[in-house]
């Protein structure tokens, strides 16, 4: 009997000792003994009955296979009886959490001995004992084979170890390591004769019909089991889609064109260009015409008020139009965030019992319309008092083909000679008096009807003056009065810049519309005025309003 240590794989703790504990395992081999000289002839009893050789558990993990040769005995020498071998069973990991270590506890022994060999008689070969008995684990794949045959043998020869099935494999012991244990194949317990009985060993060879029996036994006993398959745990780790997907795009901003649709706007806006170049040399060449030259001497562009007026401008039309101005230009800011403000985070609620509740910007788009009202009001009531009504005001039919000239004249690029210290042109009469009397009161009765303001209990009026219609309309002169402050700034600068700031920022101006053209006075209150404008419109967030609004009524969060 020999000793090993018994093979230890990973802790089953982290930080433990490997697993199992390191112990010996006792191993006994079968010594046979030698040929007796002088051995008797055994009975026919003891050669029809002879004792298990060999009976062996296999670890849940290795694939044993046991290969012996049966058969009647004949007449043999007495062969040395073996020891039994007792071998621990070899646990591992539990197969489900907080269970036991699989395989159950068991242990198994093998045990061998040899019956005396008696004489060779015919008699004793109809019943040959069984040589080999093996017990499996569920997990064991363990295969059987028996060569049955006459054995004329002296003497039972020791156990030697023989090929075998493909050791299975599992996981490294250490990382990124090979799988243990490493490729081989498992040893299978043989028994060998001695070696002064050649002939015996060959004559104990299976024959052709034996072979495939085994052959066949041994394909059985492995395909039993899929080593392929792993065993069943609970999964704690999944596949994620990092390793297959990038990062997501993220989704473009719904203010910024795609590249088709940019090269589109630019392609369209080139043939917009050229459609513009083309119309002013089509006008420059209609206005060379002999029937343009004379029309253009008979209405050049302005026509003389019926009504006298002093020239020039007060100061007070300076700040009016600045406050208009800055209103016009926070009531479009405001406005918009009321189309595009989906859930607003502060509301205002008036001190009145039956007082709305309405959002933060929606009382301040409200507040500037109603200040925007008053400017305007103011504005009227001046115009009228100092009778500058005139300038605005058409008061000859002679401004319908006056504006046709000057139009004309503005896209040929040969600006009219008018002096707008003394008289506007008829084209920017009619563009004033339809911004002032027209657009104007259109934005504030639609406005009204969309707002709070007006009488909910009123029904024959909400109904004749139906919402839809004035929802209808607000947007469009919104932006009626965007095209004109571009189409206006535009003019300004182009047809003489410091003049015309010298006129509405500064008050400055002369009848010869000369001697102030090269004033830098108006500029710079210009300048001034729009830093105003800008403040405000940065300004304009409920950090900034809710502290005015609660003079007026309670703000409150979401």
């Amino acid at each position: 009997m020999v000793e090993r240590m018994l093979r230890r794989g990973l802790p089953r703790v982290k930080g433990g000792e490997p697993w199992p504990p390191a112990t010996a395992i006792a191993s006994h081999v079968f010594d046979a003994a030698e040929p007796a000289a002088s051995a008797a002839p055994s009975t026919p009893a003891a050669s029809s009955s002879a004792p298990d050789l060999a009976e062996s558990t296999e670890s849940p993990r290795e694939e044993a296979v046991q290969s012996t040769a049966s058969g009647a005995l004949a007449a043999q020498p007495d062969a040395a009886p073996a020891p039994a071998a007792a071998v621990a069973l070899r646990r591992g990991l539990p197969r489900t959490p907080g269970g036991e270590p699989w395989p159950p506890a068991s242990s198994s022994s093998a045990h061998a001995a040899s019956a005396p060999a008696a004489s060779a008689a015919p008699a004793a070969s109809p019943s040959a004992p069984d040589l080999a008995e093996s017990t499996e684990s569920p997990l064991d794949e363990a295969v059987q084979s028996t060569a049955s045959g006459a054995v004329d043998a002296p003497a039972a020869a020791p156990a030697i170890a023989g090929e075998g099935a493909p050791l299975r494999r599992g996981l490294p012991r250490t990382p990124g390591g090979e799988p243990w244990p490493p490729a081989g194949a498992a040893r299978v317990a043989v028994r060998a004769t001695d070696a002064a009985v050649p002939q015996a060993v060959a004559e104990s060879t299976p024959t052709g019909a034996e072979a495939a029996l085994v052959e066949t036994a041994l394909a059985a006993e492995v395909a039993r089991v899929d080593i392929s398959t792993p065993l069943p745990f609970t999964r704690s780790v999944w596949q994620g889609k990092s390793p297959r997907h990038g990062a997501p795009e993220p989704e473009p901003s719904k203010f910024r064109p795609t590249w088709p649709q940019a090269i589109g706007g630019l392609l369209a806006a080139a043939g917009l260009g050229l459609i513009a170049v083309a119309g002013v040399f089509f006008v420059r060449m209609l206005l060379s015409t002999p029937f343009m030259q004379d029309f253009l001497t008979t209405y050049p562009g302005e026509y003389h008020p019926t009504v006298d007026v002093a020239p020039g401008f007060s100061p007070w039309i300076g700040w009016q139009h600045f406050f208009n101005i800055f209103l016009m230009v926070l009531i479009i800011r405001s406005g918009l965030r009321v189309r595009s403000e989906s859930r607003p985070t502060a509301f205002w609620t008036g001190r009145g019992k039956n007082s709305a509740k309405v959002s933060l910007t929606v009382w301040f788009h409200q507040a500037l319309d109603v200040l925007w009202l008053v400017n305007g009001v103011i504005f009227v009531v001046l115009l009228v008092v100092t009778g500058h009504w005139v300038r605005i005001v058409p008061t000859s039919w002679e401004v319908f083909p006056n504006a046709l000239s000057a139009g004309l004249q503005y896209i040929s690029f040969d600006w009219p000679t008018d002096n707008g210290w003394v008289n506007y042109n008829s084209l920017q009469q009619l563009a004033y008096f339809t911004t002032v009397f027209i657009a104007a009161p259109l934005a504030i009765i639609t406005g009204v009807r969309m707002s709070g303001l007006w009488p909910k209990k009123a029904e024959k009026l909400s109904k004749a003056y139906p919402v839809e219609w004035a929802r209808a309309l607000h947007f469009p002169i919104m932006l009626y009065f965007v095209a004109f402050i571009i189409v206006h700034v535009a003019l300004v600068f182009l047809t003489g810049a410091l003049r015309n700031l010298n006129h509405m920022f500064a008050s400055l101006g002369s009848v010869d519309g000369v001697q102030y053209a090269a004033n830098w006075t108006g500029f710079w209150v210009f300048v001034l005025s729009m830093a105003v404008v800008v403040a405000g419109w940065y300004a304009a967030r409920p950090l900034v309003i809710a502290p005015i609004a609660k003079l007026f009524g309670q703000v409150s969060g979401r």
